[in-house]
């Protein structure tokens, strides 16, 4: 990937990479383990990202 790249892209990238965090462990303890994996996170090899 290129070092330099535009503002707008490199925020969707930065946005992209928050997102794709495992469930915090409160959600755990407060929904009694029924969401244990997020439906929205994607691994970096298979799902690709449209920027």
């Amino acid at each position: 990937m290129a070092h330099f790249k535009p503002l707008g892209k490199k925020l969707r990238l930065a946005k992209a990479l928050k997102q794709n965090r495992t469930v915090p462990v409160w959600v755990l303890v407060k929904t009694a383990r029924k969401f244990r994996d997020h439906p929205k996170r994607r691994h970096w090899r298979r799902v690709k990202l449209k920027v």
